[in-house]
């Protein structure tokens, strides 16, 4: 039986494997920068909170701002190849950092620029990467695939600030981020490996493809038109906001309020993390108990509750706090996160899934810079305690646009829009 056929092991799929190595290795350089780029900011060249909230919105601005247009290029070239020209430059944006540090030229600007161009690289690969998952698994697969996917991704979030702090007390931050700038040259080394290409796209005779403003209207259309994936995005647009400014202050909160070194910093972030290991192991088990459509709203609206937790750490072991909070945050995100990305890879129509894909991820990642510069100028306004009390009361209440969505009536996730049939978005 083919790798790809009806109810074959993902185990037994090369081609995926092969993709889920390589999203490992670059997420797991990923998360090496994740802490050491505000410590670069922070200890480096002692930015201010403000500093550190526009680093963080110009490390998200990109999904604002090419999202749209990302989903349609994704959509008309070859998305795997895209992939790998995408790892191979952020290899040479993210190798900037260490390189203008030995030589004694690193500024803020810098690291603003790195960080733009960054998220501008990481749009367009997530982009592809997720229109290219459906082609080397089967639609029954999905599920499976997803959760996999999901837990090396939380792998990456415990391992890498673990690591990262690691470097950071040998090498110093900036050199820190050498290890990340190598995983996106073994990331693309792996695709490269990768065999199966995605099928031709045919369009039918005598029919004009649209152009790139058409298909950009046609990605926001379908979302907006689809009942649960437009719940889907305003749950994940609001979360994100509300998200983005607790990890924005989350590293100023823990170094300046809380007094701890960076390698403890590391350590809290890679606890939290494990929240989502946990969520993508658990996530298959808990679509078939609970049902994968039911789940999705029960984890955003009872399990994420303790996240409230977060602003009431302190000095001492209170500090497990902020670990106890973000393991509740990871842990709903990432179960509820597989049921809803597994709908939008099932029912939408293959040759629309990038735009589709891009026009989601533009409402929900939109919002990361906009939440970036929002907890940046609060920070400032009541203190960083107050906003974080703020930003995980938001994040809390966000579930509340799957309770209220159709997702709410049913029990599983479908593969086809509601009121749509199933052959329609085949």
């Amino acid at each position: 039986m083919d790798s790809k056929g009806k109810d074959a092991s993902v185990w037994r799929n090369r081609e995926f494997l092969l993709l889920w190595c390589s999203q490992t290795v670059s997420e797991m350089g990923s998360q090496v920068t994740v802490l050491a780029l505000p410590l670069v900011a922070v200890v480096l060249l002692d930015a201010s909170a403000f500093q550190v909230g526009l680093l963080a919105a110009a490390q998200t601005s990109a999904y604002l701002l090419v999202a749209l247009p990302a989903g349609a290029v994704v959509d008309r070239v070859v998305r795997h190849r895209l992939m790998i020209g995408s790892d191979l430059a952020q290899f040479l944006v993210i190798g900037s950092v260490p390189v203008a540090h030995a030589l004694g030229v690193l500024t803020l600007g810098q690291l603003y620029a790195v960080a733009l161009a960054s998220s501008v690289l990481a749009v367009f690969f997530q982009v592809a990467y997720q229109a290219y998952v459906p082609v080397v698994l089967a639609q029954d697969q999905l599920m499976e695939g997803n959760g996999k996917l999901a837990a090396s991704r939380s792998v990456a979030q415990i391992a890498g600030p673990g690591s990262g702090a690691a470097l950071v007390t040998l090498i110093g931050a900036a050199g820190a981020m050498v290890a990340d700038a190598i995983s996106f040259v073994t990331s693309a080394a792996l695709l490269t490996a990768v065999r199966r290409r995605e099928p031709r796209r045919p369009r039918p005779d005598g029919v004009r493809r649209p152009g790139m403003a058409g298909q950009i209207r046609e990605g926001l259309g379908y979302v907006l038109r689809d009942p649960i994936l437009r719940n889907s995005v305003a749950f994940n647009g609001t979360a994100n906001f509300f998200v983005i400014m607790v990890e924005t202050l989350g590293t100023v909160f823990l170094v300046r309020t809380l007094h701890l070194r960076p390698g403890l910093v590391g350590l809290l972030l890679a606890l939290g993390a494990a929240g989502g290991l946990a969520g993508g192991m658990a996530a298959q088990y808990l679509a078939r108990k609970v049902g994968s459509a039911r789940i999705s709203w029960i984890a955003m609206t009872v399990l994420a509750l303790p996240g409230l937790l977060i602003p009431a750490a302190g000095p001492g072991w209170t500090v497990l706090l902020f670990a106890f909070g973000w393991i509740s945050w990871t842990f709903s995100s990432t179960v509820a996160g597989i049921s809803l990305t597994t709908y939008r890879q099932s029912a939408c129509p293959p040759d629309m899934l990038g735009r589709v894909s891009a026009a989601a991820r533009w409402i929900t990642w939109g919002t990361l810079p906009l939440g970036s510069l929002a907890g940046g100028g609060l920070a400032t306004l009541l203190g960083v305690r107050t906003t974080l009390w703020v930003a995980v009361s938001g994040g809390c209440s966000a579930g509340l646009w799957l309770f209220f969505s159709p997702l709410r009536g049913m029990r599983d996730i479908p593969f086809a829009p509601p009121g749509a049939a199933a052959a329609g978005a085949a």
